[in-house]
């Protein structure tokens, strides 16, 4: 399939993030890496893949292809409309009220309930992670995901994977480097009510990454409810956010609790955001990551790490994708292949 790399809306330490249009003319987003570096993001492209729902942003395909006589391995998807939870919540200025928190919760919870029943652990649910289209939100960047190897048991595939995310929605047990399983994605999705409610992160006020993680994973803490919330809100909250694993509720069991329910006052996206991009061409749906939204990783295997305090010490010090904005002019023909297919999964 011929295909065509347009702007570059985000670059990281490894990655960017470009605008493609097809042959036929339509548009997707290409996250490439230069094939040495590439390892998670064909990760990603392995688990992604695999997913077929509503709610998970949609895999278009994959291509290694030459840029400036590098070699890139290229990841394609679809093209979102309205750029990330994170920047609809901005446009609305600067919270949710609770119909739209409801509307976008239900979908998220009903894409998580089918990324648990495929045995996938995404690792790093949050605002910046969740893009907004014409039907509602849908969960991307799998950058952090991870494969269960009995999903009845939460037991993961790979032993030796690190634990990473967003410290800010880390659920203490992966804050401890203990484990991160299905319930560390209730537990940041009850993060990212709050941040739907607050435009905020769920732990206001933190100076450093390293003093939030000590705080999260060994006090006895949780994120403070909004007062404004109703009841019903607060107890879909109570029910995502135990410090317990154990005693969180399940993406099955949240998408059936009231605080879910159909409301037929819930605005459209198009009519309550008006100054909404429309196109991913607008917007930058691989923002900006500041300091306290930044992903890190934590290997288990490292022998080093013995205790908790440990655990955090290397965390903490650890660096995830820092994405800064970089606009290019030029249109670059990447790849015209005879078979006029994008290269199939392997």
């Amino acid at each position: 399939m011929e295909w065509t790399r347009g702007h570059t809306i985000g670059r990281g330490a490894t990655a960017t993030v470009s605008i493609a249009t097809s042959g036929s003319g339509n548009v997707f987003a290409v996250k490439s890496a230069i094939i040495s570096k590439s390892e998670f993001l064909q990760r990603e492209q392995k688990i992604l893949s695999t997913l077929n729902s509503p709610f998970v942003v949609e895999y278009i395909g994959y291509d290694v292809t030459r840029r400036n006589n590098t070699v890139m391995f290229d990841l394609m998807m679809e093209y979102v409309r309205y750029g990330t939870l994170v920047d609809v919540i901005h446009k609305c200025g600067g919270w949710l009220d609770e119909s739209m928190i409801s509307h976008y919760t239900r979908q998220i919870v009903r894409g998580l309930e089918y990324l648990h029943s495929t045995g996938i652990v995404h690792c790093d649910i949050k605002g910046r992670n969740i893009l907004i289209g014409e039907d509602g939100p849908k969960i991307s960047d799998f950058g952090c995901a991870k494969r269960i190897k009995n999903p009845v048991e939460g037991v993961r595939d790979d032993r030796e994977a690190s634990i990473g995310g967003t410290p800010a929605f880390m659920a203490p047990e992966v804050a401890r480097g203990e484990e991160q399983g299905f319930p560390a994605d209730i537990w940041a999705l009850g993060c990212t009510i709050i941040e739907m409610a607050t435009g905020g992160s769920p732990w206001p006020n933190h100076i450093h990454p390293s003093s939030l993680l000590y705080r999260i994973a060994l006090s006895e803490e949780l994120p403070e409810f909004p007062a404004f919330l109703t009841d019903k809100a607060k107890d879909f909250l109570s029910k995502c956010l135990r410090r317990d694993p154990i005693e969180r509720w399940t993406a099955k069991q949240l998408v059936k609790h009231p605080f879910l329910e159909e409301l037929s006052n819930v605005r459209k996206l198009t009519n309550h955001t008006a100054g909404s991009p429309t196109s991913i061409l607008d917007q930058g749906i691989w923002g900006f990551i500041d300091e306290s939204e930044t992903s890190y990783n934590l290997s288990q295997t490292d022998g080093n790490l013995n205790s908790p305090n440990q655990r955090l010490k290397q965390l903490s010090m650890s660096s995830g994708l820092m994405i800064n904005w970089v606009w290019e002019d030029s249109w670059v023909t990447v790849r015209d292949n005879e078979d006029n297919n994008i290269r199939p999964v392997q």
